[in-house]
């Protein structure tokens, strides 16, 4: 490889590879000293690189002497002299190596510098590029699922990433060529495995990112959602809350007829949304938050952290308890407090 030759390449890899031709350069710099100090056993290499003036130089720097003891450090005055006109003893002059040791030793280090720069280059990219997306919605490509764990594999900017099954929706069906939206968790950097991006649709971040999508009064902070609590494929609850006493919250995520709301769940393939008032007044938001269900009271217990009771009229029980607990399960997640549900009456019958 000639230094034309050497010029064109690093120039070809910073267009294509976006590697510096700087860095390229002092990397490669770097690993010929290195490698002639290996090979000679002295660190006597010298190498100048330069991209902007595309000079080469490769060469020995020994000792001016009246009398050599040492060849591989040292040089009679008269040889040195071919070098440096100047040279006395005392001075150090450069020896350029010869043509067949300069594309050995250059062609040798550069082929595996550059492959470590540019894989070095590439992983920090990939990092760049996982890093901007951490913790946001992102649409990928489905191009493989693994038959035996359900795993699906998908094109997540410039990399490849996975989405586990437990991170899949239940009962979602999920096929090869399928544009899906997956919300971004955790960015892992690490040497075994390099830089993977933590990707999941059954996290709550992807209902509050779908919801800045289609509402507006969130995406510039007019309405802001204070909670979410999520059984993904099943039911989420929401809390939002305006400091603009003009705005309505909750309608302005339901939108016109449903329409914000229902295209939310749409993405979501059907899973049912509760939109609830947030309030500071934890009585009216664990009320709120036990929607659809009608709640007649609500009792802070003294004595127990964050515990409350509530009060329901007895056809509306089941209603805020929910299928299996559902309903109470996830308010109790979105408020944070432990919620007792108990009918108006005091007692109530399970009926076959």
């Amino acid at each position: 490889m000639d230094t034309q030759e050497f010029f064109e390449a690093i120039r070809l890899i910073e267009k294509e590879k976006k590697v510096p031709a700087d860095l390229l350069c002092e990397k490669i710099r770097q690993a010929i000293i290195t490698a002639i100090k290996n090979e000679k056993g002295r660190d006597i290499g010298v190498c100048e690189i330069d991209p902007a003036t595309e000079t080469l130089t490769i060469a020995m720097r020994k000792e001016v002497v009246e009398e050599v003891l040492d060849p591989a450090v040292e040089i009679l005055v008269d040889a040195a002299k071919r070098y440096n006109p100047q040279a006395v003893a005392g001075d150090f002059v450069e020896i350029p190596l010869q043509k067949q040791d300069f594309s050995r030793i250059a062609a040798t280090n550069t082929k595996n510098v550059v492959r470590q720069c540019i894989r070095e280059a590439e992983r920090s990219q990939l990092k760049q590029d996982y890093q901007n997306k951490h913790q946001e919605l992102v649409t990928v490509k489905v191009i493989n699922i693994d038959e035996e764990t359900g795993n699906a594999m998908v094109e997540l900017g410039r990399g490849i990433s996975t989405l586990p099954k437990e991170e899949q929706v239940p009962g979602e069906v999920i096929k090869v060529g399928d544009l899906i939206k997956v919300y971004v968790k955790e960015i892992h950097d690490n040497d075994k495995t390099g830089v993977k991006a933590m990707i999941s649709r059954t996290h709550s971040g992807l209902v509050r990112r779908l919801f800045e999508e289609e509402v507006p009064e969130i995406f510039d902070g007019t309405v802001e959602i204070k909670a979410i609590s999520r059984e993904a494929g099943s039911r989420t609850k929401i809390a939002v809350y305006s400091a603009d006493e003009n705005v309505d919250a909750v309608g302005s995520c339901i939108g016109a007829r449903g329409a914000r709301v229902g295209k939310v769940v749409d993405l979501l393939g059907g899973e049912k949304i509760d939109i609830v008032k947030y309030s500071d007044k934890p009585e009216e938001f664990i009320g709120a938050a036990l929607a659809p269900a009608d709640v007649i009271s609500v009792e802070i217990l003294e004595g127990a952290r964050n515990s409350c009771s509530v009060t329901v009229p007895d056809d509306q029980l089941s209603l805020a308890i929910g299928n299996k607990g559902q309903n109470a399960r996830l308010a109790a997640r979105l408020t944070g407090w432990k919620i007792d549900i108990k009918p108006e009456s005091g007692f109530f019958e399970i009926k076959e």
